[in-house]
């Protein structure tokens, strides 16, 4: 008589859900797009669900593209300009759409058209400039025009996002990430324009991501990823996450 030998397979143990340092608390707004009364809507509600929640240091995300498409890309700098100086602490990460506005104002002729095409009429208009005088332009006025009417003070702004910020088992950047390359070694091209290769990806990142840039109607959750772009500047619908140790919530207008 043989006997059979039976072993237990072993089951990979869970992972822990992700989670922020204690004592921590991160609000992360998604694209934004010229939407100032969006912003101001949302940041009410942001101070508000702060407040309601307990004393912790709390820390606010911006996840890039804040001007293009929508009417008020100007105001919308501002305010973030004003948050900045009362919230040092605020992270501004670096979109595509700061890459095509300061690429523009620094004078490259060839990503005018680009930005043309993904809403720098709207960002102009909101800078001054009439619908008549830029549908009169080529692609050499409206460069000039940008350099001309947006503050230096508002592109060197643009200038100082970071590309990506991570904390906890969190990584915040604006499009995503590329699979297979290390968080730490990722191309800050990827970081602003990745979608694809990123989107349909069930890899493990390393964390999960928390961006912008694909526009869903909801928010979109993976086990690898956090897409949080809701389309405002069409929608109506600017939305936040709110993360705290393994919590995580959302606040929308």
């Amino acid at each position: 008589m043989v006997l059979k030998r039976f072993f237990a397979r072993k089951e990979s143990p869970a992972r822990p859900p992700a989670a922020l340092p204690a004592g921590k608390r991160v609000y992360a707004i998604g694209d934004i797009h010229g939407r100032d009364d969006l912003l101001g809507a949302l940041i009410d509600k942001i101070e508000a669900d702060d407040g309601a929640r307990g004393p912790v240091e709390t820390q606010i995300l911006f996840l890039g593209d804040l001007p293009d498409r929508g009417p008020a890309s100007r105001q919308v700098i501002e305010r973030a300009i004003a948050l900045a100086a009362a919230r040092p602490e605020t992270v501004f990460i670096k979109g595509n759409h700061e890459e095509l506005m300061i690429r523009v104002w620094d004078g490259d002729r060839p990503t005018a058209a680009t930005f043309h095409r993904a809403g720098g009429r709207e960002t102009l208009l909101s800078y001054g400039v009439t619908a008549e005088q830029y549908d009169s332009w080529d692609l050499g006025e409206v460069t000039e025009a940008t350099t001309r009417v947006v503050p230096k003070a508002h592109i060197d702004f643009l200038r100082a996002f970071r590309p990506a910020y991570r904390l906890g088992d969190y990584f915040f950047t604006h499009a995503g990430v590329r699979p297979g390359i290390a968080l730490d070694d990722q191309d800050e091209k990827d970081l602003r324009w990745i979608r694809g290769d990123f989107i349909d990806s069930a890899a493990d990142f390393g964390a999960v991501v928390v961006h912008g840039h694909t526009i869903r109607d909801e928010v979109e959750e993976r086990a690898n990823r956090i897409g949080i772009d809701t389309g405002a500047y069409a929608s109506g619908r600017l939305t936040a996450i709110g993360l705290e140790g393994t919590d995580r919530w959302y606040l929308s207008t």
